[in-house]
């Protein structure tokens, strides 16, 4: 590192890619960012270019491809003169994996519209919501497509 400005603490690198410390620990354990240089004190220290490649794991994780994918994209990106063939299949991946699960988000939004139109109000013990949940042949989406899961593979909301 040339300058002491590129020398920044966990908590600025932290602060620049927007996430946490814990974040930037956690991706250096995992081997995604590479090990800071430490202080005579233990302390870690960055530069520039630890925040150009943290800034770019929390992207592609925001982008939602997995820490496997991000590893592999930051590989290929260590190598500027490769053919992008590869990175571009790895998109493209990801891509089916997102129009898959749109897919059954799809289906499930549709089947809660419709479980809450059919509901009438009233008392829980007769509430179609209860009993759609209760019992899955009543789901139009889980009869469509031969029993499988309505939201299979869809991660919670909550």
């Amino acid at each position: 590192m040339s300058s002491i400005r590129q020398i920044i603490s966990i908590g600025e690198l932290a602060r620049r890619a927007d996430c946490k410390p814990e974040t930037v620990r956690y991706y250096e354990r995992i081997g995604l960012l590479r090990d800071a240089l430490r202080t005579e004190g233990g302390q870690r220290r960055y530069g520039e270019d630890a925040v150009r490649r943290l800034t770019f794991i929390r992207h592609a994780r925001d982008f939602g491809f997995s820490v496997e994918a991000v590893r592999e994209l930051l590989a290929m990106s260590d190598q500027p003169d490769m053919p992008c063939q590869e990175v571009d299949a790895i998109a493209r991946h990801h891509l089916e994996k997102v129009e898959s699960h749109l897919q059954r988000l799809s289906a499930l939004r549709d089947e809660l519209q419709r479980m809450i139109t059919q509901c009438a109000g009233g008392k829980v013990e007769n509430c179609r919501i209860i009993e759609v949940i209760s019992d899955h042949q009543l789901c139009i989406s889980e009869n469509a497509h031969g029993g499988s899961r309505l939201a299979q593979g869809v991660p919670s909301v909550d």
